[in-house]
């Protein structure tokens, strides 16, 4: 057994000698208890990153793309133990949506969160109806209207919050005419432990960037999550200046079609002496935090390590003031008191109420089909069109409490 040990050793020696040789990239470890890690998880073209908190809590942000299934539920299961407890869809696209359900499959979900933005994707409405069967809890990021001037937030235990950014339905309506509304209306979120924190961006586009630009919220990030794959429309100069990132993590996959990260977004994170790691190149990216310190390190390590000292106010809001709504503009956005933080609000079976149900106010009818997350009027011509069963409400505030108004005939 000596002999044949010596003779393994000299192999891998001459191998590691070798012109062009590369050994196996090393899987990265499970978390460690007791710290923060954040897994920016390799699947190709798409995006997905798993948070295990100190106490074991998990958030699985995104799912990558269809053909990433397998390999992202072969992965958590070497990383989760029990149900994930929550699962973030940050917008309905299926380079973010597809490996979802193959996930939820593997180790099971206790909650489900998207944005509850309108999207005609066959996809998205089979992930609807999936988690609908298999997941607890259903629901969209709404502020608590309990509490209209702070944000929602999520905690996962030891001081570990993760708090919704964007978007704010029904206190701001969502970002419209923007190049691409889906992306847009991303789910954008904050992680923060101690004097690190984590920015969570999806696909967001520059209207978003605004929009969180002109609200008084800390965005300052010790690992930003780069939004669209590095794609050149988002990460504007004037985000990154706000957001001030130590590392960014670009979710990408190798030689894809879209050229990302563009060589644009490159320029300008180089540009804010950000250190940049890209699955395309780097593999998994593993950041794990202390509280204190973020030490980030990658399968293949073509990016090498880094150690980052974190720079929040320990304990310090997100929210450095009330948040007011965005003024009604080219954003589409309402002027609507808008409410904030608290538990977001589960999206329900809706109970049928009476059919003569009328709105006091006007004696207007308001009805959802089966299925659907908006409401209509009576008179809106997708219920003509439409033979599913619908549920009929006796007013518009008791629709706003299971639905949101459709867009077609905004009732």
């Amino acid at each position: 057994m000596k002999v044949f040990a010596r003779l393994l050793a000299l192999l891998v020696l001459f191998l590691a000698a070798v012109p062009g040789y590369a050994a196996a990239p090393a899987a990265l470890p499970s978390p460690a208890p007791g710290r923060l890690s954040v897994y920016f998880l390799d699947v190709g073209q798409g995006d997905a990153a798993l948070i295990v908190s100190p106490t074991g809590k998990t958030v699985l942000i995104d799912g990558g793309p269809p053909e990433a299934g397998t390999r992202l539920a072969a992965r958590l299961r070497e990383l989760v133990k029990g149900p994930l407890d929550l699962v973030i869809l940050t917008h309905p696209h299926l380079d973010h949506l597809g490996g979802l359900r193959a996930a939820v499959k593997a180790v099971g979900a206790r909650r489900f969160m998207d944005p509850g933005f309108d999207h005609p994707s066959e996809a998205y409405r089979d992930l609807l109806d999936f988690v609908g069967r298999e997941v607890g809890q259903v629901m969209s990021p709404e502020p608590n209207p309990n509490a209209p001037q702070t944000l929602l937030t999520v905690g996962l235990g030891e001081g570990v919050a993760l708090t919704v950014l964007w978007p704010r339905v029904p206190q701001e309506a969502f970002l419209a005419n923007t190049r691409s509304d889906a992306n847009a209306n991303s789910i954008v979120t904050k992680l923060t432990y101690g004097k690190t924190a984590f920015l969570f961006t999806g696909d967001s586009e520059p209207p978003t960037e605004e929009v969180l630009l002109r609200k008084p919220v800390d965005l300052t990030a010790t690992v930003l999550k780069v939004a669209h794959h590095g794609g050149k429309h988002s990460s504007t100069a004037a985000f990154l200046e706000r957001v001030k990132p130590q590392a960014a993590v670009i979710s990408c996959g190798a030689g894809n079609d879209y050229g990302h990260p563009s060589p644009e977004v490159l320029g300008r994170l180089r540009d804010v002496r950000t250190r940049t790691f890209r699955t395309d190149q780097d593999g998994e990216v593993l950041a794990v935090s202390d509280g204190t310190t973020v030490t980030l390190r990658s399968t293949k390590g073509t990016a090498g390590a880094a150690s980052l000292s974190g720079t929040q106010q320990v304990g310090g809001p997100v929210a450095l003031g009330p948040i007011e709504p965005t003024p009604h503009g080219r954003s589409g956005r309402s002027t609507e008191k808008e409410p904030e933080p608290g538990a977001s609000r589960t999206r329900k079976p809706v109970e049928p109420t009476s059919p003569t149900g009328t709105s006091e106010a006007t004696g207007e009818r308001y009805v959802s089909l089966k299925g659907s997350k908006v409401f209509h009027r009576e008179s809106c011509k997708t219920l003509k069109r439409s033979k599913n069963e619908r549920t009929v409400y006796t007013s518009r505030a008791d629709a706003l409490r299971e639905r949101r108004p459709a867009e077609d005939c905004h009732p």
